[in-house]
């Protein structure tokens, strides 16, 4: 099994020295493909001058983000695709532990793991919630998308996902109409329709928080709309045997607009929050919604009744 690791950039030459760096110094050997959104920085110069160190690629012209990820894939050699973002980087045994779990279960198309935020200077603020039991286990298909659409199934941001490169290439890649804003989700929910899901209860990747991040440029109300549709898409794929034991869509927009309406309020954004209010949030229905996921976080997502956990490595 071979291993690419995947790292978008678009004029961040400071950053991307450190997420080459970590890929490198992965404890065993994997392919380290950069694609780069036409930086007019000092990006080329310096990717030029590594050699075949790395896999470079350039785009011709300025693309965004999820093309520039696509153009990497199709570069890379790999079995396995590790994303990784410029501003983002890894642990050193990241693949080491990917490529162990998927070993012992090889119908596996896609793995996440935890991850660890950081602030610009590396200090870590916060970590993603663990999953489940033991440090890895696995998700069967026909329970993904039922888990994803109750907030129990968190695959996470590029620095915390992995997955097949077949798998990858039959979705068509990300789709360049969401750039940015959910198009790795929308990605993930794809790819899961064709195998398995591991889940690393292991912190194997670092994820800086800035507020030169992507997604920082987008307003609250179309992070709302996206999230309604990555939910659509959702609903549709869940498995039969679980379709009488899930809401309907309604509630369930209704949950996400109550969601959203709560961030806008937390965050003091008044505009997002009156142009985000909607008598739909009063419904009983998105307080239990609300509450339930809130509460299934905090207990890792454990409940049986929910998923089946197969636990992989001890």
């Amino acid at each position: 099994m071979k291993f690419s690791v995947v790292i978008s950039t678009y004029n961040r030459l400071n950053l991307l020295q450190r997420a080459i760096e970590s890929a490198w110094n992965q404890t065993i050997e994997c392919e380290v493909v950069v694609a780069d959104d036409c930086s007019s920085d000092d990006t080329q110069t310096y990717l030029k001058s590594l050699g075949d160190k790395v896999v470079y690629h350039r785009n011709e012209v300025n693309l965004g983000h999820a093309a520039t990820v696509n153009a990497g894939v199709a570069k890379a050699s790999g079995d396995w695709i590790k994303f990784l973002d410029d501003d983002d980087y890894l642990a050193p045994n990241c693949i080491e532990e990917m490529a162990k779990a998927i070993a012992l279960h090889p119908d596996a198309v896609i793995c996440s793991c935890v991850a660890a935020q950081v602030d610009g200077n590396e200090v870590e603020l916060s970590r993603t919630p663990q999953v489940g039991p033991g440090l890895a286990f696995y998700i069967p298909q026909a329970d993904i998308h039922y888990g994803m659409l109750l907030e129990l199934v968190p695959f996470g941001t590029p620095v915390q996902v992995a997955c097949r490169r077949d798998a990858f290439l039959q979705t068509g890649g990300w789709d360049s109409t969401l750039d940015a804003n959910c198009d790795d989700i929308d990605s993930w929910i794809r790819i899961a329709q064709f195998g398995d899901a591991i889940f690393f209860n292991q912190c194997l990747a670092y994820r800086t928080i800035w507020p030169g991040a992507y997604n920082q440029k987008f307003s609250l109300s179309r992070r709302l709309a996206t999230n309604i549709l990555m939910k659509q898409k959702i609903y549709a794929l869940v498995n039969e045997q679980h379709r009488s034991k899930i809401p309907g869509f309604q509630d369930i927009k209704n949950y996400l607009k109550l969601h959203w309406t709560l961030v806008a309020l937390k965050q003091k954004n008044i505009k997002s929050f009156v142009s985000m209010i909607d008598p739909s949030i009063l419904s009983p229905q998105s307080w239990k919604f609300l509450l339930t996921a809130a509460s299934s976080r905090r207990s890792q997502g454990q409940n049986s009744e929910v998923r089946k956990l197969v636990l992989i490595e001890s």
